[in-house]
């Protein structure tokens, strides 16, 4: 059986992706995040239509929703949410972002510009409670995510592994579209999982429209740490397999 790639339609999506300034970026070390992350199952065809060519889909299809607060930043405390489409760039689990909803606007035009984030301004909130943790997106007057992690048990912080994003955006040099790597580094303070639940999902507020079928629960987790928005590594063309088409941009 030959590979799977993606069949992201480029030509459209490109037409409102973030600009970012050069690949020279520092990273950014944000301490005393809150993060819930939580994992389903998708209807696998139509979500190949949310993944570059560059990306195969993953087996079986997956959806990562992740909800971030970050109490310290450089430019103030902000919070992030935002759907991930699971693949593989080459033989390395990644997931391809959607879009990221940020509740502040000098934080979220930093992030684009750095790190290509898909930003879009929101109301985002992560709210922990005796029986639960919940994430949650407002945007355009109405709620367009809800996450919860249920049944919550305390694990190691070194059962979490967060697989590496991949964002879409335009180089700012030539104004080609690339597919940039962002590998956060994380040192946990605090770790649980529990079950999973997507409470609400308005699949066209991430550029989904009706390529997103959520299927069936995977796993959610919860936790404290330290974390550091890395210096770029790699970018990818975005329409050639990764083993062809990736570059190293630092060390």
């Amino acid at each position: 059986m030959p590979p799977r790639f993606g069949c992201l339609d480029l030509n459209a999506w490109t037409k409102s992706i973030p600009v970012i300034d050069g690949y020279g970026t520092e990273s950014w070390t944000l301490k005393g995040a809150r993060i819930l992350e939580v994992h389903m199952e998708i209807e696998d065809d139509p979500a190949d239509a949310l993944l570059p060519r560059t990306m195969h889909p993953a087996v079986p299809a997956y959806a990562i929703f992740n909800v971030a607060s970050y109490p310290e930043s450089p430019f103030g405390p902000f919070a992030v949410a935002e759907v991930r489409i699971a693949g593989r760039t080459g033989v390395r689990p990644r997931g391809h972002v959607l879009r990221s909803y940020v509740n502040n606007e000098a934080a979220a035009k930093e992030m684009a510009a750095r790190w290509g984030y898909p930003v879009a301004a929101g109301d985002v909130s992560l709210v922990l409670r005796h029986d639960r943790v919940v994430g949650r997106v407002k945007a355009g007057g109405s709620t367009v995510l809800e996450i919860e992690e249920v049944d919550r048990d305390s694990i190691a912080g070194n059962d979490i592994q967060y697989i590496a994003s991949m964002h879409l955006c335009r180089n700012k040099g030539d104004g080609k579209p690339v597919l940039v790597q962002v590998d956060p580094e994380y040192v946990f303070h605090r770790a649980e999982r529990g079950r999973p639940r997507v409470v609400t999902l308005d699949a066209e507020a991430f550029r989904a429209r009706e390529h997103l079928r959520v299927t069936w629960p995977i796993a959610a987790t919860y936790a404290t740490a330290d974390v550091t928005l890395p210096r770029l590594r790699y970018v990818c063309n975005p329409e050639l397999p990764a083993l062809q088409g990736t570059s190293k941009v630092a060390a």
